[in-house]
C-alpha cells in the first residue's frame, strides 16, 4: 500500500507502516501545499492519505476520490503518540478501500 502523511502528522511517523511504501508531505516538499492542489497529487501517486485534519472529510467530496483517508486522533503530535497506535493504523490501511474515512482514535 502507498501511503501518503499529510503535513500535520509528524513525518517520522513514517516508520509506523512497516510493509508499506510510506512518505510524507515534507519528504516530497508537499507540506506547504493546499488541499485542492495536494489531493489531485496525492490522488494519482498514493492509496491512503494519513492525516490529524478531523474536518477533513467534510471539507472534501471523498466519494470520488480513488484514495481512502485514515484520520488518526493524537494527544499530541510526536513520533510517540503515533507508535502507541501502530497496530490499528496498521488495521485501518489495511482495511481502507477508495473513497472511505477511517477514524483511528487516540488511547486512553
Amino acid at each position: 500500500m502507498r501511503i501518503f502523511l499529510d503535513a500535520c502528522v509528524d513525518p517520522r511517523a513514517v516508520t509506523v507502516f512497516a510493509g508499506h511504501e510510506a512518505i510524507s508531505a515534507f519528504d516530497l516538499g508537499w507540506h506547504r501545499l493546499k488541499d485542492h492542489v495536494l489531493l489531485p497529487l496525492v490522488e494519482q501517486r498514493f492509496d491512503v492519505l494519513v492525516t490529524t485534519d478531523q474536518g477533513f472529510e467534510y471539507e472534501h467530496n471523498l466519494k470520488k476520490l480513488r484514495l481512502s483517508i485514515v484520520i488518526v486522533h493524537v494527544a499530541k503530535n510526536k513520533l510517540e503518540f503515533y507508535e502507541m497506535l501502530a497496530r490499528p493504523l496498521l488495521e485501518a490501511v489495511n482495511a481502507a478501500l477508495p473513497g472511505m474515512v477511517i477514524h483511528v482514535p487516540a488511547k486512553d
